[in-house]
């Protein structure tokens, strides 16, 4: 993964209730080059320390279990806010269930990094977020401000992200559906370079927009990129069989989707 930026350049703030975790993450960080870590034990004051200090490339490592909220509402909160909505969230959680990390693969998280982890595994959340901060001036693709992508997600704050880094890409030509259905509709009438949808939707899930695109759309040869929490084997396979060009996980590094559309684009 190319390293985009030094991680003496971040400012991390560490949401960690616990003395003793707090300790160890910041050492952790200091180790791998972090200058600045500024650390509270509480949503609330994560979010009064954001609103505060607005510093260049701010990161947010958090555990999940807050004593005044969940690590899933504070990002929660911090993607309904104009102001913290593009600050990198890396949570740190011992937590394995599915429905719990479900709401923070659904924002647009960095990164998840169970515990216990090592400094390596920390690093790689850390510039996975320096990646997102600092993304590259130019893909590998011809006119990529031309390009017409659909992106197809149910949820708003993982179509919010998804969009920012397409628009950093330079590519502005953007069309949103929050399901397969809506997007089937779109597909009839407007001609797309790229889909990138998600697999759990309502209406008409991923495979099911994958299946009717690549039998029955006028648009059966588009390149389809999908970025999916999904973890059965069984499901995945089925996409992969219906067509699908590239499968990304959620939460995902900026790098590896960059890398996925382009080789999408261009196979």
């Amino acid at each position: 993964m190319a390293m985009t930026t030094s991680l003496a350049d971040l400012s991390v703030l560490l949401v960690e209730p616990s003395h003793m975790q707090a300790n160890l993450v910041t050492r952790m960080l200091e180790h791998q080059g972090v200058i600045e870590v500024k650390v509270v034990d509480s949503a609330a004051a994560a979010l009064a320390a954001l609103t505060e200090n607005a510093a260049v490339g701010r990161v947010v490592i958090s555990s999940l279990y807050l004593p005044d909220m969940a690590g899933t509402e504070l990002v929660a909160a911090m993607r309904g806010d104009p102001d913290l909505e593009t600050i990198p969230f890396i949570l740190v959680s011992s937590e394995t269930r599915p429905q719990v990390l479900e709401p923070v693969r659904q924002s647009g998280a960095c990164s998840i990094v169970a515990k216990p982890f090592n400094e390596q595994q920390l690093s790689r959340a850390l510039y996975a977020a320096a990646d997102y901060l600092n993304p590259p001036e130019d893909m590998d693709i011809a006119e990529v401000e031309s390009l017409r992508v659909l992106l197809v997600d149910d949820s708003m704050a993982s179509r919010n992200h998804l969009r920012r880094l397409l628009e950093e890409l330079g590519i502005e030509r953007i069309t949103e559906a929050v399901d397969g259905k809506q997007a089937v509709n779109l597909l009839q009438e407007t001609m797309v370079d790229l889909v990138i949808t998600d697999y759990n939707m309502p209406e008409m899930d991923g495979r099911e927009l994958t299946e009717y695109i690549r039998t029955q759309s006028w648009q059966n040869n588009v390149p389809i990129l999908m970025v999916t929490s999904e973890q059965n084997m069984g499901r995945l396979a089925a996409v992969e069989r219906a067509g699908v060009s590239a499968i990304c996980d959620k939460p995902f590094e900026a790098g590896s989707i960059r890398k996925l559309i382009s080789e999408s684009l261009t196979r």
